[in-house]
């Protein structure tokens, strides 16, 4: 089993901060993430009109709007840190924005059936990231036949329930199994359960390649009231046990490992059955 790439979400939790955003990232590589996860949106091409019109509440998300200009010194402070970047675009002017600075498009679970972002991300040659929520198996398909027919090479798709926070009674963690049967490409889980149990099962048992989470730091953050973001100490303490825990599958050969090596002679000498071996007992009768 290999290392699943752990991504922090970011998410709104910013405050339109350049300096809160460097703190993600320095946080994200200090609890041992692989990747960081923005996204670049603009209220106004994200919902329509009418909804606009009637809707102080999603005005008012304005607020929590990504400013553009950060993009290529968010990129440049992942690199530093050796962390992929990776930004979710929500409109298509913010594709080609991202070209240049990301390593890897995420598209979000709304924006699953929009065929038009899915080609423009995939036209660039760059990786891309899929999230599931709320799609039937058909519509999933559907979307990474639109990746590849416009030349996307490297798909991972993530399991995804669209629920804030999602009860872990409902993740249905043997979708991940589904896509990979299915859609035939990398997979993963993105996580809203915010809960360890959930995380483990989605490692071991469904053998995620990528987990997404939503990352606040301090519990400050635009969405962090929802129940749906992790805190620092919290993932760190699950990335690492992971971690450990696929260190200790080993190799598969049994043979004596390091650890074992300065005990071996002190096992029962195989001629009269006592500890330890004779050339041990005979060092020691020569250093008397």
């Amino acid at each position: 089993m290999v290392f699943p790439k752990f991504v922090a979400e970011v998410s709104s939790n910013h405050h339109q901060s350049l300096d809160r955003c460097f703190d993600f990232i320095e946080k994200s590589a200090e609890i041992g993430c692989d990747a960081v996860k923005f996204q670049l949106f603009k209220i106004d091409e994200l919902f329509a009109s009418e909804i606009l019109a009637r809707s102080e509440k999603h005005r008012n998300r304005q607020q929590w709007e990504l400013p553009s200009a950060y993009i290529p010194e968010l990129s440049k402070k992942c690199h530093q840190y050796h962390m992929a970047f990776s930004c979710t675009p929500f409109y298509l002017d913010a594709v080609k924005l991202l070209k240049p600075y990301v390593d890897f498009y995420k598209v979000a679970s709304y924006e699953l059936l929009w065929d038009e972002l899915l080609s423009e991300c995939a036209k660039t040659g760059i990786p891309v990231v899929l999230s599931t929520g709320m799609a039937t198996l058909n519509e999933i398909s559907h979307a990474v036949a639109t990746l590849q027919q416009s030349g996307c090479q490297n798909i991972t798709l993530l399991h995804c329930v669209s629920s804030y926070p999602t009860p872990p009674e409902q993740c249905n963690l043997s979708a991940i199994k589904t896509l990979k049967d299915r859609c035939q490409c990398a997979v993963g889980w993105s996580d809203h359960s915010v809960n360890s149990n959930v995380m483990f099962r989605a490692i071991y048992q469904w053998q995620a390649e990528m987990i997404e989470f939503h990352l606040d730091l301090d519990g400050e953050g635009e969405e962090y009231s929802v129940g749906h973001c992790w805190l620092p100490d919290e993932i760190e303490m699950l990335i690492k046990s992971v971690k450990q825990g696929i260190l200790a599958d080993g190799n598969g050969i049994k043979e004596p490992v390091n650890a074992e090596l300065p005990d071996r002679l002190w096992r029962a000498d195989p001629m009269d059955g006592l500890r330890p071996f004779r050339q041990i007992r005979q060092e020691w009768v020569n250093n008397k």
